[in-house]
């Protein structure tokens, strides 16, 4: 059903599949506590991090409902791998999709998870044929949830104490996008969607 030609080139990105030889910038960025201070896990070791790495090795096309693209994301300028960008299949009857992003610390404050996202927003709803994209973050992380409002998501909810994560109940902001809200996006319309961002950490799966 979504079977992208990669890479997929954005103005300073290269958007592809995982390899083996990305562990030890995976697992730099998958070990670190400010990185996962607001995911759903805990710093994870070398061994983890493989394992993990091994999982979104395969989630580079969407057959069916539960499918997902889990993509590294490089600098075109110098090839370092800076984050990832994913984009879930949530229903097939629904028509519904959830993105997420992690970006190394390193490379906070540069836009580049608007930049990846978008691309992830664009396949939803382009050639998956999506109706609706939500994006969900811990309510504490305000760079994430700017990143959503760039793009032009828009909070739907507020969720208080909806999960108990790490020791403490924690709120959860959800976002969200129809698709033909992305369809004025792209057309021109006014949209709060800008170029830079803060420190941003979603909730991908």
């Amino acid at each position: 059903m979504l079977h992208p030609t990669y890479p997929l080139l954005t103005e300073r990105l290269v958007l592809r599949p995982f390899r083996d030889d990305d562990l030890d910038a995976f697992h730099d960025i998958q070990s670190r506590p400010d990185v996962v201070r607001y995911l759903l896990w805990e710093p994870k070791t070398r061994e983890q991090a493989q394992e993990m790495l091994g999982r979104r090795k395969l989630q580079t096309a969407i057959d069916k409902e539960g499918d997902g693209l889990h993509l590294a994301a490089d600098l075109q300028a110098t090839g370092e791998l800076v984050g990832h960008i994913s984009l879930y299949y949530a229903s097939v009857e629904h028509r519904q999709g959830e993105v997420g992003f992690v970006v190394h610390p390193d490379h906070h404050g540069q836009g580049y998870a608007t930049e990846g996202t978008r691309v992830m927003l664009r396949l939803g709803f382009e050639g998956l044929g999506l109706h609706r994209i939500i994006g969900r973050c811990d309510a504490r992380n305000s760079s994430s949830a700017r990143v959503m409002e760039r793009l032009g998501m828009r909070r739907e909810a507020h969720l208080l104490e909806n999960e108990y994560i790490k020791g403490e109940w924690t709120d959860e902001f959800s976002y969200a996008i129809l698709e033909r809200e992305w369809a004025a996006i792209e057309a021109g319309a006014p949209a709060s969607v800008r170029a830079s961002d803060g420190g941003p950490e979603s909730r991908p799966r």
